[in-house]
């Protein structure tokens, strides 16, 4: 016989556990509700696939979760065969565990392909964390996804009503950048002493993607936008938080840039002192320039207004385009509902137009500031942390 935390009767076995992330996004809410079972069920024990954040939970990955984080058609084509064994691998190890539940976190391409293999093979109960974009692209995904997938946990309040139409358990658990530790003006302005940074001279925090194909493709871009404000802003100074993953390729990439940059190598630290230096980067920045995803939400924790820019391979650009149907991929811009972060995508992705859209932002960021004091209210600021809702969540449900 087995309890949930809520304590209807005596527990007499552990709560087995296995869980998947395939990117950094992924890992840092698999870290959250892994934290988050370990305070309701302290017997908990994991099995899986992920990164820094859930390694520090106690996960043993069973390979290196870096290996699935690709994106784009073209990108994934040629390690589709790795991708593929890694998913019979991953879903057979599932089987052989027989866990109370199987936590599929994002990454759709592997973990719902996981998800289905383990469905054909057992009655292991499937949670996947993060709703699928169907309110962006491919609605038809919901559908398909409730045939191997029995509960979601979603990151958005709009959200639960697409699932639980295809026919899934949906509950809404916010997303967890509401609870990230808040940076005082102190430290803000320490971390400008701690790396000689002009006080006076405006700070542009520059966020190049967690994933290489990002890095390689938009690295340039981003580079010859610095070019084009430097005439107007010599002063300017540019901070870059890397991504672990990617911290040597931005680096390289960095030297060539038209202003001078402080790069934030995690690498260099224990993951909660990177972590809380990246947080003193963000309150510190007076504007952020960053490749579109869930930064944005960090941004917006941090009230740093930013421009958002994104593209892939000409391949992936021309199928997904036809597929979209939102007239915007911003975080902020879809939870507040406005259209106040700039954003440049594909053929719009270019220098000379990003240039131009943060120059108007350092004019006037007022009305992108209220949509992220709004963002931040809509996904939960200051309630329950969002790890601890998420594994409420699954332990209520089994």
């Amino acid at each position: 016989m087995r309890t949930s935390f809520f304590g209807r009767a005596a527990v007499s076995d552990p709560l087995r556990v296995f869980v998947i992330a395939g990117e950094p996004s992924g890992d840092k809410l698999g870290g959250a509700l892994m934290a988050g079972l370990k305070q309701l069920r302290p017997d908990v024990a994991f099995d899986g696939v992920g990164g820094e954040h859930m390694q520090a939970q106690g996960l043993s990955s069973r390979f290196d979760m870096n290996e699935l984080s690709l994106m784009g058609i073209a990108e994934i084509l040629p390690k589709y065969r790795q991708l593929k064994r890694r998913i019979r691998d991953t879903a057979q190890a599932v089987v052989a565990m027989a866990p109370d539940v199987l936590i599929t976190i994002d990454s759709p391409d592997f973990c719902l392909r996981v998800a289905s293999q383990v469905k054909a093979a057992s009655d292991i109960r499937c949670v996947h964390y993060v709703a699928p974009t169907v309110w962006a692209w491919r609605p038809g995904r919901a559908a398909k996804m409730a045939k191997v997938i029995d509960h979601v946990l979603a990151l958005f309040p709009f959200e639960p009503p697409y699932m639980e139409a295809a026919g899934m358990e949906c509950d809404f658990v916010g997303h967890p950048v509401v609870s990230e530790p808040k940076v005082s003006a102190q430290d803000a302005a320490s971390f400008k002493v701690r790396h000689n940074l002009d006080d006076a001279a405006p700070l542009l925090l520059l966020l190049p993607g967690s994933r290489r194909s990002e890095v390689t493709r938009l690295g340039p871009v981003l580079g010859e936008t610095l070019a084009h404000l430097a005439p107007q802003h010599p002063n300017m100074k540019v901070v870059v938080p890397a991504a672990g993953p990617v911290a040597g390729l931005v680096e390289d990439m960095a030297r060539s840039w038209a202003v001078p940059s402080v790069l934030l190598d995690p690498r260099e630290k224990p993951l909660g002192q990177a972590q809380a230096e990246k947080r003193n980067a963000f309150a510190a920045a007076d504007f952020a320039l960053a490749v579109s995803g869930t930064v944005a939400l960090e941004l917006s924790a941090a009230r740093t207004p930013m421009v958002s820019v994104f593209d892939m391979g000409w391949i992936s650009r021309q199928i997904i385009k036809r597929m979209v149907i939102t007239d915007t991929g911003n975080l902020i811009n879809l939870v507040s509902d406005t259209r106040h972060v700039p954003e440049f995508v594909a053929e719009n992705c270019r220098a000379d137009l990003i240039a131009d859209g943060l120059r108007g932002l350092m004019q006037d960021p007022t009305l992108q500031l209220k949509a992220m004091a709004d963002t931040m209210q809509k996904l939960g600021e200051g309630g329950e942390d969002p790890g601890l809702r998420a594994a409420k969540a699954v332990l209520k449900r089994l």
